[in-house]
Parts: C-alpha cells; structure tokens; sequence
C-alpha cells in the first residue's frame, strides 16, 4: 500500500494538470529504507510530448547524486497520462527500474467517468504490474 498526504497527493494532480496537455513526471524522495514519501520533485518532461515522458538525463544524474548526499532514494515515481487511463504503457513497463518504487499514473483524462482525473498506484518488477491501494492522509499538527 501506497500512503501519501493529502499535500504530497494534492502536489501530485497539480503538476499533472498544469502540464496539460503534455504529461507530467516526477520523483517523491524519502529516507532510504524506509518506503516513506516525504519530498516532492517534479521533474521537466524532456520528451514534451502528450503520450510520452522522459526524465532529462542531466536532471536525473542530478537528482540521483542528490538522493544520494541525502541519503534518500525514489520511493515514488510518477507521471501522467493525458489520454488514456492511468495504467501503465508497455513503455512505462519497459521503464520501470526500480523495483522498490510505487509507480504513480495519474490521468488528467475522464476516461471512466468518475471525475476529472484518476490516481493509482502500482508496483512494477521484472515486467509484473501490481496494483495497490493508496491511502490519503491528512497528517496531525
């Protein structure tokens, strides 16, 4: 199970919205081993395009080398889909290379009729899509 704050979430369908109609991708960082989502990176689209994304490679070095010096790792990667449901491609699949992130789609398509976007999460490993639940929550001050 994915859980996330309500910001983190929030954070999330923003990008994605105001990348529109290009998709959208991102990182959540978060202490290495833990499998906790604390720190927000979107991340340019290289590919600029509303049916594929790419990391640019000297932002992804960049951000490797500081996940790195935080002492952090990728417990999220996410993107958007413009067009179609958030189910990952088989390119998304293909691109999937770490085996202990969630893979987040969010889809800025009404394409179920249930609202003006979907969130879902998944685990992808060696080719194997699993969906997951995500919980929302709204964290106590």
């Amino acid at each position: 199970m994915l859980t996330l704050t309500r910001a983190l979430h929030d954070a999330l369908v923003a990008h994605a919205r105001a990348d529109h109609p290009d998709e959208a991708c991102g990182v959540i960082a978060g202490p290495a081993g833990t499998d906790r989502p604390e720190r927000h990176i979107p991340m340019l689209n290289a590919a600029r395009s509303p049916t594929f994304y790419e990391f640019d490679s000297t932002d992804l070095l960049k951000l490797y080398r500081e996940l790195d010096d935080r002492d952090e790792e990728p417990v999220v990667i996410y993107h958007s889909h413009t067009a179609t449901e958030a189910y990952p491609s088989r390119t998304d699949i293909g691109y999937a290379n770490e085996p202990g992130a969630h893979y987040v789609l969010i889809s800025t398509a009404d394409t179920d009729d249930a609202g003006p976007f979907q969130f879902r999460s998944y685990r992808i490993v060696d080719g194997e899509v699993t969906e997951e639940p995500v919980e929302i929550v709204d964290p106590t001050v």
